[in-house]
């Protein structure tokens, strides 16, 4: 087998006079975590429907563990799991029905231990339409995964879900990747991305701004290191001082917050002044710059930088 799972090259969808997708490219490689970003209307979900078969790619070629989705549905059926954002049950199929329904679907036993790890135990003969949203959202990892699919779709998995349940939702990930699958992560969550995801590419407008791991991604652009600093006599939030290669600064409640080049000097400047005035230090952070606000840098100034 090789060592690409998913090839997407030259890929361009478009509908009538809309251009969805523009001459996108990138290679996801067996067992990854590969995170799809970007604003609505970006593409992603153009880019996910032609990769799954749904819909027809207006030009380039793609490739899901060595099968054309668009040329072989049948052979590509068995190979992945998807779970879409809204998953198109009946209201009143019922929950053990819906898992047995999709196992016979793809020829395996039904797997009660899915709906049993994320929750679902004691909703087995609850209908669909009874379910939370929450709940929902889990039955469709549960259906996703339950024939052991080589490569997963995951689009937007953990929306509307409380925090035990997404917790659980990527120690399932986790397990799944440790058992070689391959995943296709499409969600506007940066720190759910930044967290799962061993490489990002973020769209934007249909075209493909940047792809790396999230620390390559958090490293580029402007770079700025965020240094949070509170003290006793709260000095620094009421004072003008000028520390080293610091290019911005702001303050909340009693924190100082610098956004600074180099750390380094500005963090020994900063200390060095505290004891000057003896004030005493409470709480110092240096912080990367997340992916969330490299994103944010990214898509306000149109995928430049």
């Amino acid at each position: 087998m090789s060592d690409t799972a998913i090839s997407v090259r030259d890929f361009r969808k478009v509908y009538g006079d809309f251009v969805a997708v523009d001459d996108v490219s990138f290679a996801v490689a067996s067992g990854e975590v590969f995170g799809l970003l970007g604003p609505n209307g970006a593409g992603k979900t153009s880019i996910l429907e032609c990769l799954e078969g749904l819909r027809l790619p207006s030009s380039g070629t793609l490739d899901v563990m060595g099968v054309d989705p668009s040329r072989e549905a049948r052979k590509l059926r068995n190979l992945i799991g998807v779970q879409l954002q809204s998953q198109g049950l009946p209201a009143n199929m019922q929950v053990d029905e819906a898992m047995r329904f999709f196992c016979a679907y793809h020829q395996v036993l039904p797997r009660y231990d899915l709906l049993d790890r994320l929750g679902l135990a004691t909703k087995r003969k609850s209908q669909y339409g009874e379910l939370s949203v929450g709940q929902q959202r889990r039955l469709a990892l549960a259906l996703a995964i339950a024939h052991r699919p080589g490569v997963v779709f995951l689009d937007e998995p953990t929306a509307g879900l409380d925090v035990e349940s997404r917790s659980v939702l990527h120690d399932i990930i986790g397990e799944l990747q440790a058992d070689g699958t391959t995943i296709l992560l499409a969600t506007h969550d940066m720190a759910e991305a930044e967290k799962l995801a061993d490489r990002v590419a973020i769209l934007l407008m249909g075209k493909l701004v940047t792809v790396g791991t999230p620390r390559e991604l958090t490293a580029t652009g402007e770079g700025f290191t965020k240094v949070v600093v509170r003290t006793e006599q709260s000095l620094l939030t009421t004072n003008g001082t000028e520390f080293p290669a610091v290019h911005q600064r702001s303050h909340k409640d009693e924190y100082a917050i610098y956004f600074t080049t180099d750390p380094g000097p500005t963090v020994s400047a900063i200390l060095a002044y505290l004891e000057k005035k003896e004030d005493k230090l409470i709480d110092l952070r240096v912080e990367r710059p997340s992916l969330e606000e490299r994103f944010l840098e990214i898509t306000s100034t149109g995928g430049a930088g």
